[in-house]
């Protein structure tokens, strides 16, 4: 007798997002074991391209390609790629010979489905089954879903999908697209569900949408992958799913095969690479936009979460769903480009700053290791002592500057007093609208683009104080970045605003914008560190 839920695990599919396809031999061909042996119903081995495979690899070119990677099929389970509905040219696929894949998953967008379904009937009558994935089921209108699912009948395949490619669904949702698809697909095609997990739900609608397939009594597919391995927020768990089915719906799959599959093969991915629910992830399902365009804000600007809410907001409710970068840029930059009145306030500095020494403290561990430097450089040359991003007790600042937002509230709120003690110069991507003793300078002004990281707090007060023609500067705290987060700041509790793990590269970029800047105003500016950095010509091994 057919199970009524079918269990499928897209680990090798979903997850090539995370690592280019790049699991290598012994993952690719241990997760397919492992998944086989735990009596997963459907595995889904990786996707088929326009490209000749890679080995080690889960884009194949051909199902052939696959072989290499198979112990002996079970009869239990059926292997499965997917195709995107452009991107694999059908001649190239071979009549089925039952040698690797037994089916093929199309997925299409919205305003493509009759192609993808199109598509579909080619394949099957090479003789594969057929599934079928629609992107982003929830921006189908309720007379599109029933077209959708008319068009569906006439290919007569194993399953239709519901995706919730934003991570965007509620249970409401779930719940009002799964009625309208059962009233109009034929019955003997199954519904599928893959989901995911930008708003904490996905295993719960996983267990909902079950829930009410079997209401209907009709027979449903659930994807999953072990540890939610899957683009941005990821999926539905395996071990989740698959325990729950075990529970509620007799399910008969192995935990003991599973929780090796994860010891033997997650472990290193899960150590290597990041995904799942994450607070930017979760703006993504907010407003149904394209994992890509968070990548990008988090890549190339370092956006704390609410000035990134603000950007994708910005963009219209068809371009959230696109990834459209120079778009993307362009609402960055005009979110950035607050631009206030301050050229009193710069005329005021500059004054002030005229012939005096300035002594930059940036938030780096030297600021508490290398103590008593600082202080007999304070106490010989009586500096105008300017705090970067941050505030630390018992020094004698005379100005603080905030460039970004997450730190000035951090520094307002934990330090209210020592915050309010001193006189603050903001650039305007912080605030337009000054409080009392708060100086407001264009941000604009002292950046310079080029780099990835151009908005790094210590370089850009550097460009600010060039422009103020401050002529000798003396910096401490500028340490650079350590392999552990916790050995690069003297306060572990700051906000973080640097992504990943890539201190290298980012050390090499600020010196690189370091370098750049020091050649722009050798002829006039003296410059020097005075506790140990990386950014140091002079003592490049620290």
């Amino acid at each position: 007798m057919e199970k009524n839920v079918q269990l499928l695990d897209c680990t090798l599919r979903d997850g090539a997002y995370i690592v280019n396809a790049e699991f290598g031999i012994p993952a690719i061909k241990g997760i397919i074991k492992k998944m086989q042996d735990a009596n997963i119903d459907i595995i889904e081995c990786g996707w088929l391209k326009d490209a000749p495979h890679e080995k080690g690899t889960s884009y194949y070119h051909v199902p052939s390609d696959l072989e290499q990677y198979l112990s002996a099929k079970k009869d239990h389970a059926t292997y499965v790629a997917m195709i995107d509905w452009d991107r694999y040219d059908l001649n190239t696929l071979p009549t089925y010979d039952g040698k690797s894949i037994d089916a093929i998953r199309v997925v299409f967008p919205k305003n493509k489905y009759k192609e993808g379904i199109s598509l579909g009937k080619i394949i099957k009558d090479k003789g594969y089954q057929v599934y079928f994935q629609a992107a982003n089921t929830l921006d189908y209108s309720d007379d599109e879903l029933i077209a959708l699912a008319n068009e569906i009948n006439s290919a007569s395949p194993v399953c239709l999908s519901v995706v919730d490619t934003f991570g965007a669904m509620y249970g409401e949702d779930l719940a009002h697209i799964v009625s309208i698809l059962d009233s109009h697909l034929d019955h003997p095609i199954k519904l599928g569900f893959h989901s995911h997990n930008n708003q904490q739900l996905s295993f719960a609608l996983t267990m909902q949408f079950v829930e009410l397939l079997q209401q209907r009594k009709r027979h449903c597919i659930v994807d999953s992958s072990l540890c939610g391995m899957g683009r941005g927020a990821g999926n539905a768990t395996t071990e989740l799913v698959a325990n729950f089915l075990n529970r509620s719906y007799q399910g008969n799959y192995d935990m003991n095969v599973i929780m090796d599959a994860i010891d033997m093969y997650m472990q290193h991915f899960q150590a290597n690479y990041q995904w799942g629910y994450s607070t930017p992830y979760f703006i993504a399902g907010m407003y149904c936009t394209h994992v890509n365009n968070i990548s990008y804000l988090l890549n190339n600007h370092r956006t704390n979460a609410r000035d990134m809410r603000n950007v994708i907001e910005s963009l219209s409710e068809e371009d959230r769903k696109k990834y459209d970068y120079d778009l993307l840029e362009q609402k960055y930059i005009d979110y950035q480009s607050k631009m206030v009145d301050d050229e009193e306030a710069l005329s005021k500095l500059a004054a002030q700053f005229e012939n005096r020494k300035i002594l930059l403290l940036l938030p780096g561990k030297s600021l508490v290791t290398e103590r008593e430097k600082i202080d007999a450089y304070i106490a010989e040359n009586a500096p105008i002592i300017i705090g970067v991003n941050a505030l630390f007790q018992n020094y004698p600042y005379d100005y603080v500057f905030f460039s970004n937002k997450a730190r000035y509230y951090y520094a307002k709120e934990i330090y209210p007093e020592l915050f309010h003690a001193f006189p603050r110069i903001i650039a305007s991507n912080v605030k337009t609208e000054g409080e009392e003793n708060e100086i407001l300078v264009n941000y604009n002004l002292f950046i310079k683009r080029g780099w990835e990281h151009f908005d790094n707090s210590g370089i850009m007060c550097l460009r600010l104080l060039n422009k103020l023609h401050a002529p000798k500067i003396a910096i401490a705290g500028f340490d650079g970045f350590s392999d552990s987060y916790d050995e690069s700041y003297a306060d572990i509790s700051l906000p973080r605003i640097n992504p990943g793990k890539a201190w290298g590269e980012l050390n090499a970029e600020i010196s690189d914008m370091l370098a750049d800047f020091k050649r722009s105003t050798k002829d006039y500016m003296k410059m020097e560190f005075i506790t140990s950095s990386k950014f140091d010509e002079e003592e490049p091994d620290k």
